[in-house]
């Protein structure tokens, strides 16, 4: 009987050491394995840097996200864009000479531009135009103008996207903008009616279509009404004319 109190007396004076077994105790000797199990397999162990991977594990595997649509995206702040178009002669107003009408036939448009992304939804632009009119049946007659304006956009879908710790890009943003330019045209020929244009109001909508995480696609139909001296040979000065047209550019952002 003296024994087992005596063994039960041990167990008791030991409990308060077990007791004070730490927290910080087992991560140094768990710490103390590792390096020992590195050394033998002559591998450096190091701590895991990215503890969002398991969550991306997650996603992927409920089929949230596509593994090829997954990247750290950082916005760009600024971009450029430039392409060209044809003018819808249906939606152009006719040019006059004297008491006639043609309609505008075989037109085509350029431009440039340099635009910044204010927000997620905003951005803004300047832009340079040139456009060339012509008309099936008045041979060898032209008009050029050019003009220099500014657009506000919105963007109508949020281009990058986030879902839990992963974002992603939207490849696919329509937008419509509005704005106004200014600049001069030229009717080639006697009678042409020259001079100073304003292009008040501007108005787009379309869409854009990214190719890369920098470069896109924009297509987008334009209205313009050009208020300036008349439009064609021999016509009233003053006045207004509306001008259509579908243009596709490359934007690339930086």
């Amino acid at each position: 009987m003296k024994k087992i109190y005596c063994l039960l007396g041990a167990m008791l004076t030991a409990m308060p050491a077990y007791a004070q077994y730490s927290d910080k105790q087992f991560r140094g000797e768990v710490s103390r394995g590792l390096d020992i199990v590195g050394a033998e397999l002559n591998v450096d162990v190091v701590p895991d840097d990215a503890p969002g991977a398991l969550g991306l594990e997650v996603y992927e595997k409920v089929g949230v996200v596509d593994n090829h649509d997954i990247a750290m995206f950082i916005p760009a702040t600024m971009y450029v864009r430039a392409g060209g178009g044809i003018n819808l002669g249906f939606a152009t107003d006719h040019a006059g000479v004297g008491d006639k009408k043609y309609e505008s036939s075989g037109s085509y448009t350029t431009q440039i531009g340099l635009g910044w992304n204010l927000s997620s939804y905003v951005r803004t632009e300047i832009d340079a135009q040139m456009s060339t009119f012509k008309f099936s049946e008045l041979k060898g007659r032209q008009a050029n103008y050019q003009t220099i304006g500014g657009m506000l956009y919105f963007d109508l879908a949020r281009r990058y996207v986030q879902t839990g710790d992963v974002t992603r890009m939207r490849h696919f943003v329509p937008f419509m903008g509005v704005g106004a330019g200014f600049g001069h045209y030229e009717f080639e020929g006697v009678g042409g009616s020259d001079g100073f244009v304003i292009a008040a109001p501007r108005a787009t909508f379309g869409f854009n279509i990214m190719l890369t995480d920098l470069i896109g696609i924009d297509i987008a139909y334009q209205y313009q009404m050009m208020i300036g001296n008349g439009f064609g040979w021999n016509v009233r000065h003053g006045g207004a004319d509306n001008i259509s047209n579908v243009i596709a550019s490359f934007r690339v952002n930086f």
